[in-house]
């Protein structure tokens, strides 16, 4: 009976390992198919965007969307990305979903500059260049704080890249910029900062930030005082 036992134990043990670990693959497998999904669309819009390139030219200021034209893939990739760098993904599948992600970027910050000259719509555009957690322990801090203003100020833009990544397009921006090895460093509209930034630091000490600050500020105190003139009418 004992031996009876210790056997149904061992065999419960297996069922219940081998099921969990079934799962785990099955999940995991679920988010690389995901990701293998987006990496496609992306591959797409990044060929789109070479036509947007020269339809740009033809195309009324009317009819371009403030958002963006590449921009709504961003999030869930990046979304993607977080998990898998989270989860330890492999190496090649991290390297293409990066790969990606940095391209898609690339493009969508070249559009919307492109849209910014021709429409003179001012926009500002934050390039934020990071590490890993051992190399820059407030690159977490950093994203977060960014995270925080784009929350406030839908209209910025902010790219983020890892510093390290082998992608020559990467290297290309990083020597465009002269961005130096002293990380979390931040780009906005072409001028450098390094170093942890409070969300209060940037909006007080950065010139493009506290601009994007006030005219918010501005546009919600006209919409403060038109909807007080309506109800009171």
């Amino acid at each position: 009976m004992d031996s009876r036992k210790y056997i149904f134990a061992f065999v419960l043990t297996l069922l219940i390992f081998g099921t969990a670990l079934y799962t785990s693959n099955y999940l995991n497998g679920k988010k690389i198919d995901d990701v293998k999904s987006v990496e496609d669309r992306v591959s797409l819009d990044i060929l789109s965007s070479e036509t947007q390139f020269n339809l740009l030219e033809e195309t009324s200021c009317k009819n371009i969307a403030p958002s963006g034209f590449l921009s709504s893939e961003l999030g869930p990739l990046g979304d993607k990305l977080t998990y898998a760098e989270n989860q330890n993904f492999s190496a090649t599948d991290l390297q293409s979903l990066k790969q990606s992600y940095f391209l898609l970027e690339i493009k969508d910050y070249l559009l919307m500059k492109k849209v910014t000259e021709k429409c003179g719509n001012p926009q500002t555009f934050i390039l934020y260049f990071y590490g890993n957690s051992n190399d820059c322990p407030d690159c977490d801090t950093a994203g977060a704080v960014l995270t925080e203003l784009r929350t406030r100020y839908p209209n910025l833009r902010v790219y983020s890249f890892d510093y390290d990544f082998d992608l020559e397009a990467v290297k290309t921006m990083e020597q465009i910029y002269n961005v130096k090895d002293a990380l979390p460093a931040l780009i906005i509209n072409g001028d450098p900062y390094y170093g942890l930034k409070t969300v209060d630091d940037l909006l007080t000490n950065v010139p493009a930030l506290a601009k994007l600050k006030a005219d918010a500020d501005k546009a919600a105190a006209a919409s403060s005082t038109q909807a007080t003139t309506t109800k009171s009418r």
